[in-house]
């Protein structure tokens, strides 16, 4: 991928103007504004990077994007390297991944400005009403290309060193693809002023710096209703949206249902491989969940080795399906670990016992349908496990 990066920024540069007084003077302003953003913003970053795992969004476009639209290619990756030398100091990743993430920004920010470069030339102090609309287009256009490789460069390599990719790991989840959306959207205001007025850009390094704290806190609250070992809602923030989603079912007199899943002798799996080997097959069990079901279930985890899925607007046929499906899935997993020795082991022929409630069937409330589910869970295990057992009478 860095090679293609190469012809990519081969045929970017070639078509770059060489920078004028006026350009370096944008270049500038541009630079000490993310100088200043980076710097008041070091600890946040840090601890967003801290909290999470995961792929994690830049705030960066706000300075880069507005590079894309009013300066020569060269000095846009220029400005690119300079911001991301300063981040090394706060990303604390692998050399290679940091590199790999750098080429990312450069290649899309170079690629945009190429595109833009082609629609103009572009006069932005005597623009019309209808050059106004129509240079927001170009606008528009250049921000589709700058997120779109950045999209594909990134997610090619997630796609291929996953073994079950999914859009969600791949793309991004809609909270990073807002969030970076938002940051691309400050950064075309960022351009108009630094074209327009260039002082009132050190407006916007307080703006980033706000928004900067505006990510964190949306992570932190993320963070309170996320189980930390499976990236599923814990049971505070699965009651949150299973209440919301109840409520709009009884709004519409329709109908839900809800899973109860219990892994069968989890404890065996601890006992053999050690604790670490549990947490990989209750991992391993939380994606293959968010696999196979809907984008509009809502799935949990209850505690323990049990997890809880709820699916609107799902009666007991679409409910057994369901069941007997995430029953399967995990019989079929193969999940590669350690023992407890340190040494790699695959755990297999995992089962589990499923319980199911179906509103307003068997309990009009969340913790009547949770207690329904739970009581066909002991059934189920009463009678031999690895099985699909429905509640059997009406609750609260």
């Amino acid at each position: 991928m860095e090679l293609v990066a190469i012809g990519g920024f081969a045929v970017a540069f070639a078509g770059a103007h060489s920078p004028t007084g006026t350009d370096w003077l944008r270049f500038a302003i541009l630079a000490a504004g993310a100088t200043v953003h980076i710097q008041l913003t070091q600890r946040q970053e840090e601890r967003r990077r801290n909290r999470t795992k995961t792929v994690l969004i830049d705030l960066i476009a706000v300075w880069v994007f507005p590079a894309v639209l009013v300066l020569p290619t060269t000095l846009t990756v220029l400005l690119v390297v300079l911001i991301r030398v300063q981040r090394w100091f706060t990303a604390r990743r692998p050399a290679h991944n940091f590199v790999f993430s750098s080429i990312s920004h450069s290649l899309a920010a170079a690629l945009a400005g190429l595109v833009y470069g082609s629609l103009g030339p572009h006069d932005w102090h005597t623009i019309t009403a209808l050059g106004s609309l129509r240079e927001f287009g170009y606008v528009l256009v250049a921000a589709a290309v700058y997120e779109g490789v950045q999209l594909l460069y990134v997610g090619g390599i997630l796609a291929l060193s996953d073994p079950n990719p999914t859009l969600r790991n791949v793309l991004g989840s809609k909270a990073d693809n807002t969030i970076e959306a938002i940051t691309t959207g400050l950064g075309a205001v960022t351009a108009v002023l630094v074209v327009t007025m260039p002082p009132s850009v050190a407006i916007m390094a307080v703006v980033t710096v706000f928004f900067n704290r505006l990510a964190e806190l949306d992570q932190l609250q993320d963070d309170v209703v996320t189980d930390p070992k499976t990236g599923l809602l814990n049971m505070r923030g699965w009651s949150e949206s299973a209440e919301r989603a109840l409520t709009r079912v009884r709004r519409a007199d329709g109908s839900l249902a809800m899973l109860m899943i219990d892994l069968d002798h989890f404890k065996w799996i601890n006992d053999t491989f050690g604790h670490p080997a549990g947490d990989d097959v209750l991992g391993a069990i939380a994606k293959a969940l968010g696999e196979v079901t809907r984008p509009a279930d809502i799935v949990g985890r209850f505690g323990g080795e049990e997890f809880l899925v709820l699916l609107p607007d799902a009666d007991a046929a679409a409910a057994e399906v369901a069941a007997e499906r995430v029953r399967n899935t995990i019989a079929a997993l193969e999940i590669d670990t350690t023992d407890k020795r340190g040494a790699q082991t695959t755990v297999t022929g995992r089962t589990t016992s499923i319980g199911v409630a179906v509103y307003p069937r068997h309990a009009s409330t969340l913790q009547g349908l949770m207690q329904a589910a739970d009581a066909a869970v002991y059934e189920a295990k009463e009678n031999g496990r690895n099985q699909v057992r429905f509640a059997d009478a009406a609750g609260g």
